[in-house]
C-alpha cells in the first residue's frame, strides 16, 4: 500500500496560447518546436494531437517553482504529483475544497494539508518545512557550565571546531547550549562523547557538560549538502 504521508500536490495554472507560429503536421510523430508540457523536463508530445488542440504556456517564476519543488522532493524522499488546473475539464470537489480561496498560483499542499501560495514561498526554506524528513546526520546538544570569563574568546574558540553548528547563551544552571553535527558515519555515541570530553572540556573556561544524543530526528530545515 502506497505511503500517501509522503504524496503532495502541486496546483500549476498555465495559459492557453493563441498563435499560429506551432500547429501540428499530421496525426503522426512531430517534430520541431514542441509545446512545454507541465513538470517534465524533455519534451512530450503526442503524436494524435491534432491541428486545433490548444497550446498553453506556463510562466517561468510557476516553472521555476515545479523544478524546485521535484528537486527537493527527490532529496527529501517525497511523491510529487503536478496539476495543471487550466488543462482540467472539470476540478472534483477534493481539488475544489484544496483550492479555496487561492489567489496566486502555484500551490503545494501537504497531505496534512499545509501549503504554499505563490512563488514568493517556493524557498529552500518553504519547501523544507511543508516536507519535514529524517536527518541522515548525528545532532546532538550538549549543556555547559562556564566559568566567568572573555565570553568573546571563549565563543571564538566554540566556533572554531566543524562540529559546532549553533551556540545559545542561556540563563539559569547551565550557561550555553552548543548544537553539535557529525556525519552519518559517527554511529557510535561514544565517538560524540569523546568529542565533547576532550575537545569542549578542553577549553580552559568550560567546567562541566551535559550531552544529549538523539536516537532519532526529524527537521523542516533545509539538509546542508
Amino acid at each position: 500500500m502506497p505511503d500517501t504521508s509522503r504524496e503532495l500536490t502541486l496546483y500549476v495554472q498555465s495559459k492557453k496560447a493563441v498563435t499560429t507560429f506551432y500547429r501540428a503536421q499530421s496525426p503522426t510523430v512531430q517534430t520541431g518546436l514542441a509545446t512545454a508540457v507541465v513538470g517534465a523536463s524533455a519534451p512530450d508530445v503526442e503524436g494524435t494531437a491534432s491541428s486545433d488542440e490548444p497550446v498553453f504556456f506556463l510562466s517561468d517564476d510557476q516553472s521555476r517553482c515545479v523544478a524546485l519543488a521535484e528537486e527537493i522532493a527527490a532529496q527529501r524522499g517525497y511523491h510529487l504529483k503536478v496539476v495543471d488546473v487550466a488543462k482540467t475539464s472539470r476540478l472534483e470537489r477534493l481539488v475544489t475544497e484544496h483550492l479555496k480561496n487561492v489567489q496566486t498560483f502555484p500551490v503545494l499542499i501537504s497531505p496534512l494539508g499545509a501549503r504554499l501560495e505563490g512563488a514568493a514561498q517556493f524557498t529552500q526554506v518553504g519547501l523544507s518545512s511543508i516536507m519535514p524528513t529524517e536527518l541522515t546526520s548525528v545532532r546532538a546538544f550538549s549543556y555547559l557550565k562556564i566559568r566567568g570569563g572573555d565570553l568573546d574568546r571563549i565563543r571564538r574558540l566554540l566556533e572554531g571546531f566543524a562540529e559546532v553548528k549553533e551556540l545559545h547563551f542561556l540563563t539559569g544552571d547551565w550557561d550555553m547550549l552548543v548544537v553539535l553535527q557529525f556525519p552519518p558515519s559517527t554511529s557510535n555515541k561514544r565517538r560524540v562523547l569523546d568529542f565533547v570530553t576532550e575537545r569542549i572540556r578542553g577549553v580552559p573556561e568550560v567546567l562541566d557538560t551535559s550531552t544529549v544524543v538523539p536516537e532519532y530526528s526529524v527537521t523542516k530545515f533545509p539538509i546542508p549538502h
